[in-house]
């Protein structure tokens, strides 16, 4: 006789716990809500702003970038 779901899931759990796993939840942004793209733009903006105001954050981006374009030996 097939096992119930419940006792699948129930199989699948305890073996995930007997190889050092633990189960948690997590909350995450619901990008299906009414203003959630308005608001990543805002951000995204803010953010962009701030790191085009800052001149020392732009000098280590230019060096990261002119390393990886180097040729290797």
């Amino acid at each position: 006789m097939p096992s119930s779901v419940n006792e699948r899931v129930e199989r699948r759990r305890q073996a995930l716990r007997a190889a050092g796993l633990r189960p948690i939840q997590i909350w995450v942004p619901d990008n299906r809500r009414p203003g959630f793209a308005d608001e990543c733009r805002r951000q995204a903006l803010l953010a962009a702003q701030s790191d085009a105001a800052d001149a020392e954050l732009t000098d280590i981006l230019d060096t990261a970038l002119a390393e990886l374009a180097e040729p290797e030996e």
